[in-house]
């Protein structure tokens, strides 16, 4: 069931793709645009004494005419998450500060005393920064991991870390001309089928991307597929049709 949906999706797919691709391309250029026109500030002060995001960035920002995000993110996670890729790639750090950042969501989810020492609003901002800064650097993180996790702690944002990090692997994969594709299906994706997908998106986003399928088993979707990556959901699932199906039957009919 799921071959012949991915089959008669294909080429629906192709199109849909090719007719908003121009339009995202010109959204990022927008947004990089902007960001590199912000204004610089003053001298930045030590991070571990509670400095700003805008003062992590600083160094960054007078090194914009250098070092560019690959794509513009936005929102406050969007922000510090280039932040993060900025100074990582001025330090030429990027897969050890990757490693680092992973690590951290890692620790959370399995302690739940630690994520709860993020979270917890109650707890001083000094006791946050000093503890961080101890424990990571006890741990042997690099100097741009603790610091930012310093500015994190500082701002009250250590409850915002898995989705910080979440979209700095974005940036990572991007820089490295990686796109992960997720699948969502209610049985695996034959091999010949996934194949098949990746030669599109391949010829889609270009051959200098590399394409990463991850499929995820979703009964909810009652059939079909739903394909997901960057900002993009392409939906040729059974439940979606099933409910266009029926809206479209629950209108009036002239007569």
């Amino acid at each position: 069931m799921a071959a012949r949906h991915l089959r008669s999706g294909l080429p629906l797919l192709q199109a849909h793709l090719a007719a908003t691709e121009s339009a995202v391309v010109s959204q990022a250029s927008r947004g990089l645009s902007s960001q590199a026109a912000k204004p610089a500030g003053k001298k930045i002060k030590s991070y571990a004494n509670g400095g700003s995001l805008n003062q992590f960035t600083q160094q960054i920002i007078e090194c914009r005419c250098i070092f560019m995000v690959p794509e513009a993110l936005y929102g406050g996670t969007g922000n510090y998450a280039s932040a993060l890729f900025l100074s990582a790639a001025k330090a030429n750090s990027l897969d050890k500060v990757e490693s680092e950042i992973r690590d951290v969501v890692g620790a959370s989810r399995k302690s739940p005393m630690f994520s709860q020492f993020m979270k917890d609003p109650s707890v001083p901002k000094e006791t946050r920064v000093k503890a961080i800064t101890e424990i990571f650097s006890e741990a042997g993180f690099s100097d741009i991991t603790k610091n930012f996790l310093a500015v994190l702690a500082s701002n009250g944002r250590l409850k915002y870390v898995e989705r910080i990090a979440e979209r700095f692997v974005d940036l990572t994969m991007a820089h490295k001309g990686e796109v992960k594709v997720v699948v969502r299906t209610v049985i695996p994706l034959p091999e010949k089928e996934e194949k098949e997908l990746k030669e599109t998106l391949q010829d889609i986003l270009g051959k200098d991307k590399t394409i990463l399928v991850e499929q995820k088993i979703d009964y909810s979707i009652m059939g079909g597929l739903v394909i997901e990556f960057g900002q993009k959901v392409f939906d040729m699932s059974i439940k979606t049709r099933a409910k266009q199906m029926e809206s479209f039957l629950r209108q009036p009919v002239d007569i």
